[in-house]
C-alpha cells in the first residue's frame, strides 16, 4: 500500500512499488462500497450522467417519432452539454484514478481507458451526423434517435462496470486518506470554469438525501482548509443558469460568437456616451503578452539547458529536464486552448490559430519522444542525438515566437480597439479559468514570478476586478498562489489593515477602471473583506518550513521559480501535481480535441499505450493459430452491419422480411453467445494463468454478461413487435370485411405504435453494434498481442483444439459457413487449416468431408444399394470411385480369382495413407471373401424364397404389453434397411446379431415407419400423411442415421459418432490429442495421443466406438467401467504400464504396519534387493521380504524385484 503524506493539510498517494496482485474477480462482483468511502461521491456522478443520457435518449426518440414538434436545437443544446461534462469527467479518471490503480492493480485501467476513447468516437459520430445536410429525411430523425441510443448505451455499460470493479478496487486497494486524496485530485483535475457549472448540475441531479450525502463527501475529500472549502462548496450551491449549456467550453461552433457581438455592441454603446476607449499606455489584454514573454524565456532556458547536455555530455539530469518540457508543453496547450476558445471567438469570429497550436502540439510530441529516447539510451547516447536534442529545442523556440508574433500582430489591435478595459479583464480572467486548479497552482508563482512587480500588480489588479463576487474566494486562492513567485507584490493578506487594493495602483490604472470610487468601497471592499476573512483563519494555521516548501507545487526547481521571502497564507491544494507529468499532458490534449471540432481520436493516444506498438504489426507477422479464433470477429462484423442496416426497414410491416431479420438476429446470437463461452470459459482462464497477465481480462467478461441482455432485449422487442404485426394483419382483414371509422383509428394506433416499436429496435440494433464492435477492437488492441508474447504455437494449438473440442456438430454446422462467407478464399484456407492441424488425431475431417462437402469418407463407405441387392445385379457404378481406396461389392470380389485377390491384398496392405481401422476392415473382408459370398448366396436365396411374404415388414416392439415400438437395445419408431442386405432391422445390433456380417448404419438410406409400415427414405419423421409428421424419435442424427427416444445423445464432429449426453460444451469436451469425449470435470487430465483408439485390457473390445461406459486412469489408460470394478476387486495397478491406479495412501500405510510387526529370520534382516518403482519409474533398493518392497523414494508398494543380494552362506 501507498503512504499517505501530509501536504499543505491534505493527503497525496504516495505509489509504493509493489507486486501486482490477482484480483478475485467474483469477490468484486457483489463487493459493495462503504458507506463512508470517498469513492461513492463517484458513484453520484454516474447516476447524474444516467439521468443526462437518459434525458437526451428521450428527447432523441421523440424527434424520431414526431412528438417534439421538430425544433432540434434544444437537443444539439443537451448534446454539447453532456458532451462537455463526460468529456472532463473521463479526462479526470485518465489523469488521476486509472494511473494510480495502475500502481497497485496491473492490467485493470487500461481497459478503461480505450473504452473513453470509443465514447469519443461516438460522440464525435453523433455530431457529424448532427452537421450533416439530411436533418430533412425522415430517416436522419430515426438515425439519431439510434446513435443516441448507442452512445447511452455504451456509456451506461461502461459506468456500470467501473461500479462492479474500479470502484470496489479502489476501496480495497486504498486507504480512506488515499480515497479522499484521489477524489481530492480528480476534481482538481476539472477545468475551473467547469468545475462551476460542473458541481451545481451535479448537486441538482440527485435528490436532496443524495446531495446531503455529496457534501459529507466533500467534507472528507477537501483538505481541511477554510478557502478551499469555502470556493468548493460555493460551486455546489450555485445557481446553474440555463445559458451555461451554452459555454465556451462545450462547442467551437458555438463559443465566442454571441459573446463576441455582445461585448462589442456594449463597447460601441459607450462610445456613443462619448466616453473615450482608445487605447491607454497600459491595457489589460496585454497581459497575454506576459504569458508569451514568459513561456519565451523558459523555451530559451531549455534550449540552452540542450545545448548545456550537449557540451557537457552529462545525461543524468534528463528526467527533470523532461519534466520541465511537458510542465511548459501542458502550459502552451492549454494557453491554447484559452485563446481558441475565448479570445479569438470573441474578437472574430473567423481569426482561428487553431492550425498552428496543433503544430506547436507536435512539436512538443516530437522533442518529448527524441528526450525520451536519449533518457532510455543513457550512457550509449551518440552525439547525432545530443545534436537533435538541441537542433528539436531551437526549432521549437523559432516556431512557437513566430506564432506568438502573428497573434499579437493579427488579434490584439482589434482587441484593444473594440472592447472596453473591463471586457477585457473578463476575457483575460475566463481564460485563466480554463484550466485546471492543480495547473494554476503551478503556473501562477511561475508566471508572476517572469514579471516586474509593477506587471504583477497590475496582473492581480485585473484578476480581482474582473472576478464576479461569487469568485471571491477563488481569487484570494489565485492572488495567494500568485504571491509566492513575486515576493514584493501587495497579498491579499494586507488587506487585512484596511487599505483598498486599487489605493496601491497608479493614476493612470485607476483613471481606466470601470467604476467609481462608490463602487470601490461597496464592490471590491466587500471581497477584501471576505478575502480578509478567509486569509485570517487561513493564517491562523502557521505552517511549517517544510509545509511551505511543499505548498510551492509549481514546485520546479528546474524552473528557477524563486521562493517568496516571506510565506503566503493561502493554502495549497495539497498534493504534488507534478508527478502526473504525461497523464495530464494527455488530458491537456483530450481537451484540445474538444476544443478544435469533431476529429476521431487515435488509439495512439491511449494514456496506457504500453503494448500497443504489438497490435500495429499484427497483420504483417506470420499467421498464429490463435488468429483464427479472432476472424470470427470479422464474419461478427458484418452480421453487425446487417443488422444495423436492415433494422430501418422494420417499419415496413413486412411479414417475411420480419421473419428473415428475426432468423438473422438469432443466428448471430447463439453463435456470439458460443463464441462468448469459448473466450470465457477457455482463452480468459489462459490469459489469466500467466502470472504477469492478471486481472486483464475480467473487463471483458463483464461486456458478455451485459451484451447477452442486450440481445435478450432485442429478442423480446422482436416477439412483441411480430405480435403486433399479427394483431394488425388481422385487424386488416375485419376491417376489408366490416370497414367502420373506429376500426380505422384502432388501426392507425396500432400502426404509430408499431412504428415506434420499430424504431426502437432500429435504435437498440446499433447500440449493440456499437457496443460489440468497440468490445472486438479493445479485444485486438488489448488481448490479441497479449498471446504473441506470452504464449507458444504449440500453446496456442491446444487453445483452438480446446476451444473447437467444446463446440457441438449442430453449432459448427451453422458456425462455418457463417463465418468462412465473410473470409476471402486465402483466409478461408489459412482458417481450415488451422482446424485440421489442431484436430490432426481426431475424425474432423471425415466429419468434414462427410457434411460440408457432401462426399461420404472412406472409412463411412462399404457397398451400398437403395434395396436388397440380388447377386447378379452390378453396383459398381453406386460406388466411389477413388482410386487408390478399394471398396468391391461382393459380386466383384466373388468373380476375383485366387491371384487378383492376393494382388489386391497386398495393394491394400502397402497403402500408407489408409486409416490402421480401415484397412484391417478391408483386409479381413478380403481374405473371407469366399466364404463372405458363399454366405452371401444362402442368404439370397433365403430372401428370394420369402419374398413377397409380409412378416418382413412387421414392426417390433421394445415393450409389447404397452405396443411401444423398437427393441431390446433402443426405442424408436421405425426399422432401417440394411445397405448390405437389405435387411429391415430395429438396429445395428439386432442386424449383427441375426447375420454373419456388421451393418454400416452411415450408409442407411431407407427405413420404414412402424405405424404405418411404409418404406420411405430415411429421417427424422415418416412422411406419410396418415402418420401426420410422427416423429422416428426424439433424437436423430442425419450422420449416423441413428435413432434414440429415451436418452440425451449429441453426435461429436470430432469422433464422427454419436454419444450419450447433453452435449460438447455442456457436460463434455473433446480432447484433441486423447481423441475421446471426456466429462468436463475432468478438463486437467492426462493425455495420451488417441488413447481411447484400443482394445480395453480387459475383456477386449474396441473402446473408441463401445456403447458402454470408460473409465480413465491416472497413468493415461482407458478399461470399461464394468471391467474397472471387476479388476479392481483384485488388483491396483494398471493391466496395462502397471502404474497404480489410485490413491494408495492408506493401502501403504497398512502394509507399513505390517512390514514394522513382520519380524524376519536372522539369515534374512540384512539382505537387500534391487527393485524398480512402477509408480516412480526409478531403480533403488529394499530390505529384502518375499512379498512386499517399499520405494524408498516415492513411498510406493507397487515394485518389482529385478536384482536379489547373493546369500553369502550359499555355496553356489
Amino acid at each position: 500500500m501507498g503512504t499517505p503524506g501530509m501536504q499543505d493539510g491534505g493527503v497525496s498517494v504516495i505509489a509504493a512499488a509493489m507486486v501486482a496482485a490477482p484480483v478475485d474477480q467474483a469477490g468484486h462482483t457483489a463487493a459493495a462500497l462503504s458507506l463512508s468511502s470517498p469513492i461513492r461521491i463517484f458513484v453520484l456522478f454516474h447516476k447524474a450522467i444516467r439521468n443526462e443520457l437518459d434525458g437526451l435518449n428521450r428527447s432523441a426518440m421523440a424527434l424520431a417519432t414526431n412528438r417534439s414538434g421538430g425544433d432540434i436545437k434544444p437537443f444539439i443544446d443537451k448534446c454539447l452539454f453532456v458532451r462537455s461534462i463526460y468529456r472532463h469527467h473521463c479526462n479526470a479518471e485518465d489523469e488521476v484514478i486509472f494511473p494510480a490503480l495502475d500502481i497497485r492493480v496491473k492490467n485493470v485501467a487500461r481497459t478503461y481507458s480505450l473504452e473513453h476513447e470509443g465514447e469519443s468516437a461516438l460522440f464525435d459520430q453523433l455530431f457529424t451526423l448532427l452537421d450533416s445536410n439530411t436533418k430533412i429525411e425522415e430517416s436522419y430523425k430515426r438515425e439519431l434517435a439510434s446513435c443516441t441510443r448507442a452512445l447511452q448505451t455504451s456509456i451506461s455499460q461502461h459506468m456500470s462496470k467501473e461500479e462492479e470493479q474500479v470502484f470496489p478496487l479502489l476501496s480495497e486497494k486504498f486507504s480512506f486518506e488515499e480515497q479522499a486524496s484521489l477524489a481530492w485530485q480528480f476534481f482538481c483535475s476539472i477545468p475551473v470554469n467547469m468545475m462551476a457549472e460542473f458541481l451545481p448540475w451535479l448537486s441538482s441531479s440527485i435528490s436532496l438525501d443524495e446531495r446531503q450525502d455529496m457534501r459529507k463527501y466533500l467534507q472528507k475529500i477537501i483538505p481541511d482548509e477554510k478557502l478551499l472549502r469555502q470556493i468548493m462548496f460555493t460551486w455546489m450551491d450555485g445557481v446553474r443558469m440555463s445559458k451555461k449549456r451554452k459555454h465556451c467550453d462545450n462547442d467551437p461552433r458555438h463559443t465566442g460568437s454571441s459573446f463576441g457581438l455582445m461585448e462589442k455592441e456594449h463597447c460601441f454603446s459607450s462610445q456613443s456616451d462619448g466616453r473615450d476607449i482608445s487605447p491607454s499606455p497600459y491595457c489589460p489584454l496585454d497581459d497575454i503578452l506576459h504569458w508569451h514573454r514568459a513561456i519565451e524565456k523558459e523555451l530559451h532556458d531549455i534550449a540552452d539547458a540542450a545545448r548545456s547536455i550537449k557540451s557537457n555530455g552529462d545525461f543524468s539530469d534528463l528526467s527533470a529536464f523532461n519534466k520541465r518540457l511537458q510542465f511548459i508543453a501542458e502550459v502552451c496547450i492549454f494557453h491554447s486552448i484559452a485563446e481558441d476558445k475565448v479570445i479569438f471567438p470573441a474578437v472574430d469570429a473567423e481569426i482561428s490559430f487553431v492550425q498552428e497550436h496543433a503544430e506547436d502540439e507536435s512539436e512538443f510530441d516530437r522533442f518529448r519522444c527524441l528526450v525520451e529516447s536519449v533518457e532510455s539510451a543513457g550512457a550509449n547516447s551518440s552525439t547525432e542525438f545530443y545534436s537533435r536534442l538541441c537542433s528539436e529545442a531551437d526549432h521549437i523556440m523559432e516556431t512557437v515566437i513566430n506564432h506568438f508574433h502573428n497573434e499579437e500582430v493579427q488579434v490584439f489591435p482589434l482587441a484593444r480597439k473594440h472592447f472596453s478595459h473591463k471586457q477585457q479583464r473578463e476575457l483575460l480572467y475566463q481564460s485563466l479559468c480554463v484550466m485546471p486548479l492543480r495547473l494554476i497552482e503551478r503556473v501562477l508563482p511561475w508566471l508572476v514570478g517572469s514579471m516586474s512587480q509593477e506587471e504583477a500588480r497590475h496582473f492581480l489588479n485585473n484578476m480581482h476586478m474582473a472576478a464576479p463576487t461569487s469568485d471571491t474566494a477563488l481569487v484570494t486562492l489565485f492572488s495567494g498562489w500568485a504571491c509566492k513567485g513575486c515576493p514584493g507584490v501587495i497579498c491579499p493578506s494586507s488587506f487585512a489593515n484596511g487599505g483598498c487594493f486599487a489605493n496601491e495602483l497608479p493614476e493612470s490604472e485607476k483613471s481606466s477602471m470601470p467604476f467609481h470610487s462608490s463602487a470601490c468601497a461597496s464592490e471590491l471592499d466587500a471581497r477584501v473583506t471576505f478575502a480578509c476573512k478567509c486569509v485570517n483563519s487561513v493564517g491562523e494555521r502557521n505552517p511549517t518550513s517544510k509545509e511551505t516548501a511543499s505548498s510551492n507545487t509549481s514546485g520546479e526547481e528546474s524552473l528557477k521559480v524563486s521562493p517568496p521571502n516571506q510565506s503566503c497564507c493561502v493554502p495549497g491544494l495539497g498534493f504534488n501535481s507534478s508527478n502526473r507529468g504525461m497523464s495530464s499532458l494527455a488530458a491537456a490534449k483530450s481537451l484540445r480535441s474538444l476544443s478544435s471540432g469533431s476529429s476521431a481520436p487515435s488509439l495512439s493516444s491511449s494514456l496506457f499505450n504500453w503494448e500497443t506498438e504489438t497490435s500495429s504489426n499484427v497483420s504483417g507477422s506470420t499467421i498464429r493459430p490463435i488468429d483464427n479464433i479472432f476472424k470470427f470477429h470479422k464474419a461478427i462484423r458484418k452480421d453487425l452491419e446487417f443488422l444495423d442496416v436492415a433494422s430501418g426497414k422494420l417499419s415496413n410491416c413486412d411479414e417475411n422480411f420480419l421473419r428473415q431479420f428475426t432468423g438473422r438476429f438469432r443466428l448471430l446470437w447463439g453463435l456470439y453467445k458460443a463464441h462468448s463461452n469459448a473466450e470465457d470459459d477457455i482463452v480468459f482462464p489462459a490469459l489469466e494463468s500467466k502470472e504477469t497477465l492478471h486481472n486483464v481480462s475480467h473487463s471483458y467478461t463483464l461486456d458478455h454478461k451485459q451484451e447477452e441482455q442486450l440481445f435478450e432485449d432485442i429478442f423480446s422487442a422482436l416477439a412483441e413487435l411480430s405480435k403486433l404485426h399479427e394483431n394488425l394483419s388481422s385487424k386488416h382483414e375485419a376491417e376489408n370485411q366490416h370497414e367502420s371509422l373506429s376500426q380505422s383509428s384502432r388501426n392507425a394506433s396500432s400502426l404509430k405504435k408499431y412504428n415506434e416499436l420499430g424504431t426502437k429496435i432500429q435504435s437498440m440494433c446499433k447500440s449493440i453494434k456499437v457496443t460489440l464492435d468497440h468490445h472486438i477492437m479493445r479485444e485486438e488492441v488489448e488481448l490479441w498481442p497479449l498471446f504473441d508474447r506470452h504464449f507458444s504455437v504449440e500453446e496456442q494449438d491446444k487453445l483452438v483444439g480446446r476451444i473447437i473440442g467444446t463446440t457441438g456438430a449442430e453449432v459448427l454446422q451453422s458456425m462455418l459457413p457463417w463465418v468462412t462467407s465473410a473470409l476471402t478464399p486465402e483466409e478461408k484456407n489459412e482458417m481450415m487449416d488451422t482446424w485440421k492441424q489442431a484436430t490432426k488425431n481426431t475424425m474432423f475431417t471425415e466429419w468434414l468431408n462427410e457434411w460440408w462437402e457432401g462426399t461420404p469418407a472412406a472409412t463411412s463407405q462399404v457397398s451400398t444399394s437403395e434395396s436388397s441387392t440380388p447377386q447378379g445385379y452390378d453396383i459398381h457404378d453406386s460406388m466411389d470411385q477413388s482410386e487408390n481406396t478399394f471398396k468391391p461389392g461382393w459380386k466383384d470380389i466373388f468373380r476375383m480369382n485366387q491371384n487378383e485377390l492376393e494382388s489386391e491384398i497386398r495393394k491394400d496392405s502397402s497403402d500408407s495413407t489408409l486409416d490402421p481401422r480401415r484397412k484391417a476392415y478391408l483386409l479381413q473382408n478380403l481374405m473371407t471373401s469366399r466364404w463372405i459370398a458363399s454366405q452371401q448366396k444362402i442368404s439370397q436365396s433365403r430372401n428370394n424364397t420369402a419374398e413377397g411374404e409380409e412378416d418382413l415388414c412387421t414392426p417390433s416392439f421394445r415393450d409389447s404389453e404397452k405396443k411401444i415400438f423398437g427393441c431390446e437395445h433402443y426405442k424408436r419408431n421405425c426399422k432401417l434397411r440394411a445397405a448390405c442386405c437389405g435387411k429391415l432391422v430395429a438396429c445395428r445390433f439386432c442386424h449383427d446379431e441375426i447375420s454373419d456380417h456388421s451393418m454400416d448404419r452411415k450408409a442407411t438410406s431407407e427405413m420404414m415407419c412402424m405405424n404405418c409400415l411404409k418404406i420411405q427414405p430415411v429421417g427424422p419423421v415418416c412422411m406419410t400423411p396418415s402418420c401426420n409428421g410422427l416423429l422416428m424419435a426424439k433424437y436423430y442424427c442425419s450422420s449416423c442415421k441413428f435413432f434414440d427416444d429415451e436418452r440425451d445423445v449429441y453426435h461429436c464432429p470430432f469422433c464422427n459418432l454419436c454419444r450419450v449426453g447433453t452435449g460438447l460444451g455442456i457436460d463434455f469436451f473433446h480432447c484433441m490429442t486423447c481423441n475421446c469425449c471426456l466429462s468436463k470435470k475432468l478438463m486437467d487430465h492426462k493425455c495420451r495421443e488417441k488413447g481411447l483408439e484400443t482394445n480395453c485390457p480387459i475383456c477386449c473390445d474396441f473402446l473408441f466406438t463401445s456403447s458402454t461406459a470408460v473409465r480413465d486412469l491416472p497413468c493415461g489408460h482407458y478399461m470399461h467401467s464394468a471391467c474397472f470394478q471387476a479388476y479392481a476387486c483384485t488388483h491396483y495397478n494398471c493391466p496395462i504400464c502397471s502404474k497404480s491406479m489410485g490413491d494408495m495412501s492408506v493401502y501403504f500405510g497398512m502394509l507399513d504396519a505390517l512390514m514394522a510387526s513382520e519380524v524376519l529370520p536372522e539369515e534374512y534382516r540384512n539382505r537387500f534387493q534391487d527393485i524398480l518403482c512402477n509408480d516412480c519409474n526409478r531403480k533403488g533398493r529394499a530390505p529384502f521380504h518375499w512379498l512386499y518392497h517399499k520405494c524408498a523414494l516415492c513411498g510406493s508398494y507397487n515394485t518389482r524385484v529385478i536384482k536379489v543380494d547373493p546369500d553369502p552362506n550359499c555355496s553356489t
